[in-house]
């Protein structure tokens, strides 16, 4: 919740603080501030926060990154290192996590292992989502908006109650035309066309001044046009091969048959349905329980070669459930604030992936068998089309070829932790805590491929291998002990020191594939990837005075058993230890409200990490900076709020933002990554009639800049990068009414 001036109340510790008085790294944005932003998406706000990065390649495969650490494998039998709440819930599945961010009332950005602070035992930091609660009395908005590439906006929420019972309904609906013309005739839309609607409602039941319950029920729905993956290799008719061009994807001819859908595009169902309670049994004493079920549904169609050639055709299709229960006991007082409790996350979840290709055109394009055929020829010709042909003699003129695999993941954790702060003096607070945690990792794999007609081999791609109808299953036990110690230092009224040292852990890997033995026939193929450990040690100062508030921290992290994750011959991505590596980074965030109707913000941050030279485990990577790990990122801008009458006034506000070179795989490309990007925002406009009706105007990315969301892909498995650019420029106008 937003207090006056430059502060902000948040519950990263479970109790309700000033941010100021937090001794961890966070980064806290109330729903105002993120409608004065104009944000209206996660990678959006990762814009303004030093440290995060936020890739949404489609709603179905969002990137997280946090202090140069990404977390966004799609496998079922592979845990994260970020983890997303959702109003106290993990939700950090890839393939379930994307949650759209309407009627919040904050984001909170934790940095750094928390262990005792989230259920799941975040390895590198949290992002938690806060939905606005149900308030006594009525209240309403209605927003509707309409911008380029047709782009319509209809969101509001309505609440009523009183101070025993309230509820609260919200929505969004967004809309809009793609913005990558796709020269196919097979396809209807345009790529990254999007249709996403939201739904939630929230029941805040309060019989007395000790009890509080809140039930909420959410619902997300994406229908979402096909990912532009352009490639950089192939021409198309409308030119050379170019990443800000025009397309031609459209897909296989079978796409229906084998792939689910013949249209390229996603379509993700969500639903979340959340019961926290909290009792005060004494005046210091209370006990909280939160509890969530989570049940996802996507299906998305793509094109992984960037061509109009029938090469490579795949879709993905994750389903998935979990099951959230935490307790937790506190006690608070001026002195002692402690906590203690335990937690338990099911998960069950698997990954699909089925293939279309014709032979001949896969083997020509991977492999050229009939030299100065070549594959696509400029004019965007597929001359590989004939390959089938010549190859039998004009016997057929195609080879429809398709093939599925498919991951699963069954996933149980369990954790008890012990959390407390002393205050030996009011000056001073020294902080310990530590979980324990228990869990089983049960993963599955199953195949079903093909022989090749024209190669007489087993597979059509080098490394599918068919399990005969089996699905091979292999399970693993693990346990974890992770403390976190910190220690804040009030040096004056305004000036706060802190320091940290928290230990953080990915999970282990019970990585499950085929393979053949010495007679030929298929068996499971099982890797135990180890665990991720790091160490976090961190310190640094917040201020807060008046009309000025800052932070500036330093931090070290060493890993152990860095995960990495690798794309195969065969398009399928396994993990594996790349050794050590380290994180030495600087994150600076500064608010100054000089008057009552201008503040002004300024964020940077610095990391220089990567994976350490020497490694014996992957020599390959050794040296490399982490995936979309820009060394320096930073945004600033200004809020004008002016009163020109009584009950008018005129907002606007400017910002940019700052990242400079990411590289979007490992080992680093230079190929492969995307330059310095600077943006520009705008927002602007009136409010009237005492705030209940509002015009405003928005601009993103206003000098139109061209830069790449994502490089490489599936297709540089195959030695064909493909190349997705970011959004263009987008801008419209939004009218909002309001009932108070």
């Amino acid at each position: 919740m937003a207090l006056g001036g430059n502060e902000i109340i948040v519950t990263a510790q479970k109790f309700e603080q000033r941010a100021q008085d937090v001794p961890i790294t966070i980064s806290a944005v109330g729903g105002q501030r993120i409608e004065e932003l104009g944000i209206t998406d996660l990678d959006e706000l990762s814009n303004y926060v030093p440290g995060l990065n936020i890739q949404e390649q489609s709603a179905n495969n969002p990137g997280i990154v946090i202090r140069g650490i990404t977390s966004d494998s799609g496998s079922s039998q592979q845990g994260p290192r970020v983890t997303l709440y959702y109003n106290g819930v993990d939700i950090s599945r890839s393939r379930g996590s994307y949650q759209a961010i309407y009627d919040v009332d904050r984001i909170e950005v934790v940095k750094g292992p928390q262990a005792t602070l989230f259920g799941t035992a975040s390895a590198v930091g949290a992002i938690s989502i806060i939905s606005a609660r149900p308030q006594p009395g009525f209240s309403a908005e209605i927003k509707g908006g309409y911008g380029n590439y047709d782009a319509t906006l209809l969101s509001g929420f309505a609440n009523a109650g009183n101070d025993v019972v309230a509820g609260r309904v919200a929505f969004e609906w967004r809309k809009r035309d793609g913005y990558v013309e796709n020269l196919a005739s097979s396809q209807t839309d345009d790529l990254y066309a999007q249709d996403q609607l939201g739904i939630r409602a929230s029941l805040r039941f309060t019989p007395g001044e000790r009890f509080t319950l809140d039930l909420i029920g959410t619902y997300d729905r994406q229908r979402n046009g096909g990912t532009p993956f352009i490639s950089g290799t192939y021409p198309t008719e409308a030119g050379p091969a170019d990443p800000f061009g025009s397309a031609n994807l459209g897909g296989s001819p079978l796409s229906e048959q084998v792939l689910g859908n013949s249209q390229l595009g996603l379509e993700r169902d969500v639903y979340d349905i959340n019961l926290t309670a909290t009792y005060e049994i004494s005046d210091t004493i209370s006990f909280t329980t939160v509890n969530g079920y989570r049940e996802f549904d996507s299906a998305e169609v793509f094109d992984a070669d960037g061509s109009a050639a029938w090469y490579l055709e795949f879709a993905e299709i994750a389903e998935g459930w979990q099951f959230s229960h935490e307790g937790r006991f506190a006690y608070n007082t001026p002195a002692l604030r402690a906590s203690l409790g335990w937690n338990y996350f099911t998960e069950d979840g698997r990954q699909n992936v089925p293939f279309s290709s014709e032979e001949g055109i896969f083997l020509q394009c991977a492999a050229n068998i009939i030299p100065g055929l070549g594959c696509v020829v400029p004019g965007g010709v597929v001359t590989a089309a004939q390959t089938t042909a010549l190859a039998t003699g004009g016997a057929v003129s195609q080879i429809p070829y398709r093939s599925v695999f498919e991951n699963q993941g069954q996933n149980d954790s369990y954790s008890i932790f012990a959390d407390a702060t002393w205050a030996p003096i009011p000056e001073i607070e020294l902080t310990a805590g530590v979980r324990a945690l228990w869990e089983k990792r049960k993963s599955g794999y199953y195949a079903e491929v093909a022989p090749s007609v024209l190669t007489g081999g087993p597979s059509l791609i080098p490394g599918q291998i068919d399990t005969n109808g089996q699905t091979f299953e292999a399970s693993e036990d693990y346990s974890a002990v992770l403390p976190r110690f910190n220690l804040l230092w009030r040096a004056s009224d305004t000036v706060n020191l802190y320091a940290t040292v928290a230990k953080g852990r990915r999970s282990p890997v019970v990585q499950l594939n085929a393979r053949r033995d010495p007679a030929g026939n298929p068996v499971p193929n099982l890797q135990l990837v180890p665990q991720e450990t790091v160490w976090n040690y961190e310190g640094g100062v917040k201020i807060s005075s008046g009309f000025f508030s800052g932070s500036l921290g330093v931090y070290y992290q060493k890993y152990d058993g860095f995960q990495v994750s690798v794309i195969q011959d065969d398009g399928t991505t396994i993990t594996q230890s790349a050794g050590t590596a380290s994180n030495l980074g600087v994150e600076a965030e500064m608010r100054v409200q000089p008057t009552d109707w201008l503040s002004v913000f300024f964020n940077i941050g610095y990391i220089d990490g990567g994976i350490d030279d020497d490694n014996t485990f992957a020599p390959q990577v050794s040296g490399a900076r982490f995936r979309l790990q820009p060394e320096w990122q930073a945004s600033a801008g200004l809020t004008v709020d002016y009163p020109i009458t009584e009950s008018t006034r005129v907002f606007f506000t400017p910002s940019f933002t700052h990242r400079s070179r990411i590289f979007f795989e490992v080992p680093n490309n230079p190929l492969i990554s995307q330059g310095p990007v600077t943006l520009v925002n705008l927002r602007g406009g009136f409010s009237f009639a005492d705030e209940r009706f509002e015009i405003a105007g928005f601009m993103r990315n206003a000098t139109d800049e061209d830069y790449l969301l994502d490089a490489g892909n599936t297709g540089g498995a195959f030695g064909i990068p493909t190349f997705i650019p970011a959004e263009p420029r987008f801008y419209g106008v939004e009218l909002t009414a309001r009932i108070f």
